[in-house]
């Protein structure tokens, strides 16, 4: 295990460093002047000039990308050409609130998945009915999922919130930065169910489609499971159906499930951009929106590379728990 986890992190550390030279190669293909965006558009030659030589795009490009890859190296993605304050600060302002987001909407998606595939496989009662309703949502593009929850919920109904984080002035606001954790740490309960009741449905919306393709892989991989010898053996032995799924055959079928799980992570984040601009979730997602229309490639590269480097994290954690779900897989 140790082993792995080694070469784990080589290769973690590998696909960063290469997304970080994508981003800086991107960038210098683009067609805006770093030391123009940030000085606005009426700087003068001079000026530009010597914020050129300030930020160091005099020197070779070589040299320019062993600044860049150290700098990220250290958190420093440089300064918003819109909000003109560090990048790092800004995601610092921001990141927590995605997490929370992405944090309950991989949850839902992980119960849901878990519930659609045993289900499904066990044929249960009304399984049909879930799987209808859960793949007719996952092939509705998620903007649409969205509005759609808004009208049904706020406009109609009027159980959830449109928008937002808290319908709070002042929440807590440390020390971790989740909203939810924050009021449990100060106990304000008042404050946890209203950001209860603003997390669901953003992250529902961005959790059914990974829920429905985890739900398929559990599916399949339980079906074969329960074809297996020592299945029959544990029935034959006269075990609950209940007991034989749930106790021999889930743990043994959870290794797809969980590499489909690190997968859907990516497909989640990019979603979320999605998600937090027609909700105006306060996240990274908002802020990147507001900075694509302006060309602000520090924020977009910023966000880019802590996307990464967090789907890197989530698909090495789901290589580990593999292996402690299933000790006979070698990773």
């Amino acid at each position: 295990m140790l082993n792995f986890l080694a070469k784990r992190v080589g290769a973690a550390v590998l696909i960063v460093i290469i997304l970080v030279a994508v981003m800086f190669g991107l960038e210098k293909m683009s067609n805006i002047d770093p030391a123009h965006a940030y000085l606005g558009a009426g700087a003068s030659a001079p000026a530009v000039a010597t914020e050129r030589k300030a930020l160091g795009l005099d020197e070779p490009v070589a040299v320019q990308f062993w600044h860049y890859l150290t700098g990220v190296a250290r958190g420093n993605f440089g300064v918003s050409y819109r909000t003109r304050d560090p990048v790092r600060q800004d995601l610092g302002q921001y990141l927590p609130a995605t997490i929370e987001l992405a944090t309950y909407a991989l949850g839902f998606a992980v119960v849901m998945g878990l519930v659609l595939g045993v289900a499904s496989a066990a044929s249960w009662r009304g399984y049909r009915i879930l799987k209808v309703v859960m793949v007719s949502g996952a092939s509705a593009p998620i903007f649409l999922l969205a509005l759609l929850g808004i009208l049904l919920f706020y406009a109609h109904l009027g159980w959830l919130p449109a928008t937002g984080r808290t319908s709070y002035a002042n929440p807590p606001t440390g020390p971790t930065g989740l909203l939810t954790v924050d009021a449990l740490v100060h106990g304000d309960l008042g404050v946890l169910v209203d950001a209860w009741r603003h997390l669901v449905l953003p992250a529902f919306c961005l959790s059914v489609v990974p829920a429905v393709s985890i739900g398929r892989v559990l599916r399949g991989s339980l079906v074969a499971v329960l074809r297996e010898d020592y299945v029959r053996t544990a029935r034959a032995k006269g075990l609950r159906e209940k007991t034989v799924l749930l106790r021999h055959a889930l743990r043994n079928s959870l290794g797809p499930a969980l590499a489909m799980t690190g997968l859907q992570a990516g497909l989640l984040l990019a979603g979320d951009v999605v998600v937090e601009e027609i909700f105006a979730w306060p996240g990274v997602g908002n802020y990147i929106a507001q900075g694509l229309p302006v060309g602000d490639f520090p924020a977009i590269s910023g966000v880019t590379i802590v996307f990464g480097v967090g789907y890197v994290i989530v698909n090495a954690i789901v290589d580990v728990a593999q292996r402690l779900a299933d000790p006979r897989v070698r990773i």
